[in-house]
């Protein structure tokens, strides 16, 4: 359904990133669900454990507004990271479409920060019960979006009283995504 995996390992990002800082970016508009996490510092190491590593995923509500959080063996030592997101800003022609809520399917990507330029990337398919609240909340943006005013205060309120750990203690939705490295045949 979606483009995102015609995107090059070594080659510039091909989507503009508002933000280049390090951090999570969650999207989800007429080409599904897209994950963008900036690194300026990486190694081999990182970038593999991205591509096939076990991660955990999570979806925090509160005050209107969800939460995407992750965790990803190799490459955060300990702790939590978040990504809010928003429908803010999304082009009426791009936001979620049906059809494209029901495509299942996560693209994760890993971009340098600095040089903007893909460094590694991965698909999971989420589960239902992650999928129906993506649903449910962009269903009730559309109904009643957000200014981005409105969002940007919420999201500083959330943060200032919230760790993403604490997030993920009171997520609504979790999964685990596991290994994506097969043993060999013996």
């Amino acid at each position: 359904m979606s483009d995102y995996t015609n995107f090059q390992i070594g080659e510039a990002f091909p989507l503009p990133i508002r933000h280049q800082q390090d951090g999570g970016l969650f999207q989800i508009d007429v080409n599904g669900c897209m994950f963008i996490l900036q690194l300026s510092r990486t190694d081999i190491i990182a970038r593999e454990a991205f591509r096939t590593g076990q991660m955990e995923i999570a979806l925090y509500e509160q005050d209107g507004l969800l939460f995407f959080l992750y965790q990803m063996d190799g490459i955060f030592k300990d702790g939590w990271g978040d990504a809010p997101i928003s429908l803010c800003g999304v082009r009426p022609e791009f936001l979620p479409t049906p059809q494209s809520l029901k495509d299942p399917v996560l693209h994760l990507y890993l971009v340098d920060t600095t040089l903007q330029i893909l460094l590694a990337q991965r698909q999971v398919t989420l589960d239902e019960p992650f999928m129906d609240i993506l649903r449910r909340y962009v269903s009730a943006q559309k109904k009643q979006p957000l200014s981005e005013a409105a969002y940007a205060q919420t999201v500083q309120d959330i943060w200032r009283g919230k760790t993403s750990a604490q997030m993920r203690e009171m997520a609504s939705a979790v999964q685990e995504i596991p290994l994506a490295i097969k043993p060999p045949l013996s």
